[in-house]
């Protein structure tokens, strides 16, 4: 493995993976607060175990379609 001045892993690539990562964790935290506003108890349980149901709950939201 070549490993170039930067290290293993390009800046650019490493703000990638954290963008990538923070908005996931994001859109699951904001599926755990819409589904607590509106008392979804059982989607709420779904979502946090499932954690891509979550997401793609909490993009739903942030979207306008949840």
């Amino acid at each position: 493995m070549r490993v170039g001045s930067y290290g293993v892993m390009h800046p650019a690539e490493l703000g990638a993976c954290a963008l990538f990562v923070l908005t996931g964790y994001s859109a699951w935290l904001t599926h755990i607060v819409s589904c607590a506003e509106d008392k979804l108890w059982g989607f709420l349980v779904t979502g946090a175990i499932l954690f891509p149901v979550g997401v793609f709950h909490g993009i739903g939201v942030w979207l306008g379609a949840g």
